[in-house]
């Protein structure tokens, strides 16, 4: 099982959101899981579904949300920012029962592969 430490650094000042600024991994094995899309009527479904996808990731590996060591997001509309620093409030604590959430990378870019994607979430874990 891999060491994992993620913490906050002071001189940083505090997060915005649900992420920490830091982690530091000893571990074998790493899995990068590619940028998961998902089909849904409003972001909400969409994030819901992505992050469903990336849960079902982790288990084809063995692994699960406590070996999550970053996530890099994608968003179509800075409007949605908002809409998904309330989802990660909401559902985050289910995700991460210790309270204790992997640095994330926002970016808000053109467009995804298809028009009808509002995010992509790429995910690294160790294992």
């Amino acid at each position: 099982m891999a060491d994992i430490k993620i913490y906050n650094v002071d001189a940083l000042g505090k997060p915005l959101g649900q992420y920490s600024h830091v982690t530091r991994v000893k571990a074998a094995e790493y899995l990068f899981i590619a940028g998961m899309l998902a089909p849904g009527a409003d972001f909400d479904a969409q994030c819901t579904g992505v992050f469903a996808q990336i849960g079902e990731a982790l288990k084809s590996a063995g692994a699960g949300w406590a070996n999550v060591v970053q996530f890099t997001t994608y968003l179509v509309h800075s409007q949605d920012i908002p809409k998904f620093m309330a989802w990660r409030v909401r559902e985050f604590p289910k995700l991460f029962s210790n309270g204790v959430y992997p640095p994330n990378t926002l970016l808000v870019i053109d467009r995804l592969v298809q028009e009808q994607f509002l995010l992509e979430v790429q995910t690294v874990a160790a294992i």
